[in-house]
């Protein structure tokens, strides 16, 4: 006898389920392959019918022509305005500060009072030497007359020579006195100018060190105030010593080279001025050489141990094939521009380049007066990459002006 065998109920409708779900996805992947076979076959077609130039898309770029023009040979550094005097302003002699003549920040000329020390111990100091000195002058006097007295004594033998030379030693004593009283006189004399604290030099005064009412002395550290010379000003940089053959050949106009000051962005120019001095010897540990060029500075606009760039003019590259900076481009290729043909494809080229200013590089090689250059756009072309110039006409323009320009 068989045993009996259950229906499996619960097993099939899952069994069907599966089923069902893989017929779905299956429909799904064979429309998204016919979608897929499509769309491949459309371009495939209409790259056929347009040709291989079809599938190349044109880049926009910006362009610019090759010119000629003057470029300036400078060497480049980070530099220092340095002042050329800084004096701190002490004073000379003991007392207390009476008054202080100076606003903080100001402008002041050599000789002009910045403060004041209380004179009157030393006024009363010279009327005391005056005194001494004018009752010394008269005990000389009476001591000339009495040997004048002697010596005519001697003549008619009424006295002994002992007597004269007596005379004559209590002369030099006295004349020895009255000039010690008048060094005395002199000193206080002196004193009470040192009692006006003027400043040494032209310049712009710091900070004040002092308050009125406190007892200043010679030994002060600190001084009064700091004056600072403004103006003319110097700005103090290093260049390395493989540049000292261009900074020391004689300049074409036999002045002194040009110096221009530039702030740290080196996007504002602050100054012109001139080269000055170049130290006498190579700093061994760095291997640069330090030089300083003269400013004129009215306005203050260069300020003491301020950070600048300093550019200094060495030649002048006369009538270089220039192109715009931003043309240049550097790769495994080298350095090299795109050259824009008349078929508007581009042709990579190779160039030498030279000195820079202004936005501009010199072209030693590689270019002529004339050639229009990619200046932006460059980094999605590669050679013979076809371009669309918005403005082709105006570049077709000036590119044949500049060539009708050139030699």
């Amino acid at each position: 006898m068989h045993p009996r065998t259950e229906p499996q109920s619960s097993s099939t409708p899952s069994r069907r389920r599966v089923g069902l779900w893989v017929s779905v996805v299956a429909v799904v992947l064979l429309i998204a392959a016919f979608i897929a076979w499509r769309v491949v076959s459309g371009t495939g077609g209409s790259g056929h019918q347009g040709g291989p130039g079809a599938q190349q898309t044109a880049t926009s770029v910006g362009v610019a022509t090759a010119t000629r023009a003057d470029v300036p040979v400078t060497l480049e550094s980070i530099a220092t305005v340095t002042s050329l005097a800084t004096a701190t302003v002490k004073a000379q002699i003991s007392g207390y500060l009476t008054s202080i003549a100076f606003r903080e920040g100001q402008t002041v000329k050599a000789g002009d009072v910045l403060a004041q020390v209380d004179p009157r111990p030393y006024q009363i100091a010279l009327a005391q030497y005056q005194g001494q000195l004018q009752k010394d002058q008269a005990t000389l006097e009476n001591a000339r007359l009495d040997l004048r007295r002697y010596q005519q004594l001697m003549k008619q033998d009424s006295t002994s020579k002992q007597t004269v030379d007596t005379a004559i030693a209590s002369v030099h004593e006295y004349e020895g006195t009255v000039r010690t009283d008048q060094a005395q006189v002199d000193t206080q004399k002196l004193n009470l100018t040192y009692a006006r604290i003027t400043s040494p030099i032209d310049g712009r005064t710091g900070f004040r060190q002092v308050d009125v009412g406190n007892y200043v002395t010679s030994s002060d550290t600190d001084g009064v105030v700091v004056v600072t010379q403004m103006d003319p000003i110097s700005v103090v940089f290093t260049l390395p010593e493989d540049s000292l053959a261009a900074v020391l050949k004689p300049s074409a106009d036999g002045k002194p080279r040009p110096v221009s000051v530039w702030d740290r962005t080196f996007s504002t120019k602050l100054a012109d001025g001139t080269l000055d001095t170049i130290d006498n010897a190579v700093d061994t540990s760095t291997g640069t050489v330090k030089l300083r060029a003269l400013f004129a500075n009215p306005d203050g606009r260069l300020f003491p141990n301020e950070f600048v760039n300093a550019s200094l003019l060495v030649d002048t590259l006369r009538d270089a094939v220039t192109v715009p900076t931003t043309a240049v481009q550097t790769g495994t290729p080298g350095t090299y521009v795109y050259v824009l043909k008349s078929d508007r494809t581009v042709s990579l080229r190779k160039i030498t380049t030279g000195p820079s200013a202004d936005g501009n590089v010199a072209v030693t090689s590689g270019l002529n007066v004339g050639d229009v250059v990619v200046v932006d756009g460059a980094d999605h072309l590669s050679d013979g990459a076809r371009v669309v110039v918005p403005d082709e006409k105006k570049a077709s323009v000036s590119g044949k002006a500049a060539a009708t320009a050139a030699p």
